[in-house]
């Protein structure tokens, strides 16, 4: 297929897809004028019910929880795809050079790393409580360690970015989702119901067993983003810098 055919069919599924963009955004309501009431009840009833008092991740992993692992196994597709397609047989492993050119951004960029995957830590471990959860806490946590290929450079970044340990890790947080939803039907209840209990309100274990779901949801989502990441990476930027180098 020529680049000619590429871009023809690019450009007809980017104006396609901008149409029913437009279309959606147009049905939406004024800014500040909610009229769903399914928010309302919720504010009113997750904390007696759910003892969370961050109602949006109760919503997500909690009363909407199915509908979520969905979602998450639609990343985990996704991530697959991209990979799929992104690796070529009998690429050559080219090494880059990791200069940063200033011994300053390397010291105090990794120092920021630490900062950055610890923050993430938090979003995961306090999303019943404040603001966070396991989705923004897995990508925060994914850019952190992708902040280390800025600071550091290629090589650090490698042992993080190492898929052969990424992978079960995206594995294990998309399944492990289904085994904690499994577990509501083993004990007589309802698929991904909190078997725990709800806790005590502002703790991190508020969440019950969905605290267990919130945790897989960022260990898929940060593996997810690391791999992809270190595909890009090998796929692009260290073949094209092998060939600056000869």
């Amino acid at each position: 297929m020529s680049r000619r055919v590429r871009i023809g069919i690019f450009l007809a599924a980017a104006a396609s897809f901008g149409a029913l963009l437009i279309w959606g955004f147009i049905g939406l309501t004024d800014f500040g004028h909610y009229k769903g009431p399914y928010g309302y009840v919720l504010n009113r009833v997750a904390l007696p019910e759910r003892h969370m008092t961050n109602v949006v991740t109760s919503a997500v992993f909690d009363y909407r929880g199915f509908d979520t692992m969905g979602e998450e196994f639609i990343l985990f597709a996704s991530v697959v795809g991209v990979v799929l397609l992104l690796r070529s047989e009998g690429r050559e492993d080219d090494e880059m050079e990791d200069d940063t050119g200033s011994d300053t951004v390397r010291v105090f960029g990794t120092l920021m790393v630490g900062g950055s995957l610890l923050v993430a830590l938090w979003l995961i471990a306090f999303g019943f409580v404040t603001p966070g959860g396991g989705f923004q806490g897995g990508v925060a946590l994914a850019g952190g360690a992708a902040l280390l290929f800025l600071a550091a450079g290629y090589g650090p970044f490698k042992v993080l970015g190492n898929e052969t340990a990424l992978d079960p890790i995206e594995g294990i947080g998309a399944g492990g989702y289904v085994v904690v939803g499994l577990a509501g039907l083993v004990s007589g209840a309802a698929f991904l119901q909190n078997v725990l209990g709800p806790g005590v309100p502002g703790t991190l274990w508020s969440g019950g067993s969905a605290a267990l779901v919130n945790w897989c949801a960022g260990a898929e989502v940060a593996a997810a983003n690391l791999i992809l990441f270190s595909q890009f990476l090998e796929e692009y930027l260290v073949p094209l810098a092998g060939k600056q180098q000869s």
